[in-house]
């Protein structure tokens, strides 16, 4: 209990201590205010992993688990056709459920900067680590380096953050620095109890609108990484109410993040999307639900 207390107060304290900080920022009032929403969330998202329970910062001994090969078969079906968000739709549905002890920390800008980011450097990593060549965790660490340093498709922006600070200063160069902004996440109201199953829309969905979408999806790694990616493209993002069916007895209900790309046109032809929605590159919008763990930034005004 006592490492629940300690992790609490220090969240308390960044909190105060990013406000003091915002306060005394050169700028303008609507990047004050910006800055102000997003330590406000990273608090509450701190202070919910100090209540179901605190993890060592033993960087060296986290155990990053690798989605086996079934689980990533399920993982599909995140993917749906646009006009299958309607009321009372039914919806086969992955949503992973991640034990939060299991989970990466969360590094400051100071420590991920001290440690390099690099494929290059991926033989160094792992003695750091102290993880094998031929260990799962090497497997996906080697992926997620390699997957930030694709490059990015025409009219797409991305990105992999290391920390929360180097993550809004991303999205705050993307945005404008007048920009205001929000973020969404998928929430699990109840306990989840199934991967994969069937879940009804409960009321018709809801549009967000926004002039801009920062996507962010976390990656295996040792500590926490974000793969964000804004393309100039037609997207809407929506909040869904659902239910699910396989509850035992209790309903499991889920306010989801999703969006809809509109135009798929210069996304790889052997996208996994297109395989499970069955349709080609610039031929119909891909959506996706999001897990609880991704972010998505949007601009909600901007001054010009």
């Amino acid at each position: 209990m006592s490492d629940a207390i300690t992790c609490f107060v220090k969240s308390l304290f960044l909190y105060r201590l990013a406000i003091f900080s915002t306060e005394k920022m050169q700028g303008t009032e609507r990047r004050s205010r910006s800055y102000i929403l997003f330590f406000f969330f990273f608090f509450h998202f701190l202070l919910i992993q100090c209540l179901k329970g605190s993890h060592g910062r033993n960087i060296a001994n986290q155990e990053q688990k690798i989605v086996e090969g079934s689980r990533k078969d399920l993982a599909v079906n995140v993917f749906f056709k646009n006009n299958d968000l309607r009321c009372g739709n039914k919806i086969p549905i992955y949503f992973p459920i991640k034990d939060p002890s299991n989970k990466p920390p969360l590094l400051s800008r100071e420590e991920s900067n001290s440690i390099p980011f690099s494929s290059s450097k991926l033989e160094f990593l792992l003695d750091f680590f102290q993880f094998s060549k031929e260990s799962q965790q090497a497997k996906a660490m080697e992926e997620t380096l390699k997957h930030c340093e694709f490059k990015s498709i025409k009219g797409e922006t991305k990105f992999c953050s290391t920390s929360l600070e180097s993550m809004m200063d991303s999205v705050v160069d993307i945005f404008g620095i007048s920009s205001e902004f929000d973020v969404l996440t998928t929430t699990h109201l109840t306990k989840s109890s199934l991967l994969l199953q069937n879940y009804t829309i409960l009321d018709e969905p809801k549009v967000i609108l926004g002039e801009k979408i920062v996507a962010c999806h976390t990656l295996p790694y040792p500590y926490a990484v974000y793969y964000c990616h804004s393309q100039k493209s037609d997207n809407k993002v929506y909040k869904v109410s659902l239910m699910g069916e396989n509850g035992g007895g209790k309903e499991e209900l889920i306010d989801a993040a999703a969006i809809c790309h509109m135009d798929t046109s210069k996304w790889d032809p052997n996208h996994v999307a297109f395989q499970v929605l069955k349709t080609e590159p610039g031929k119909s919008p891909v959506c996706h639900f999001f897990p609880e763990d991704n972010l998505v930034w949007i601009e909600t005004s901007s001054s010009s």
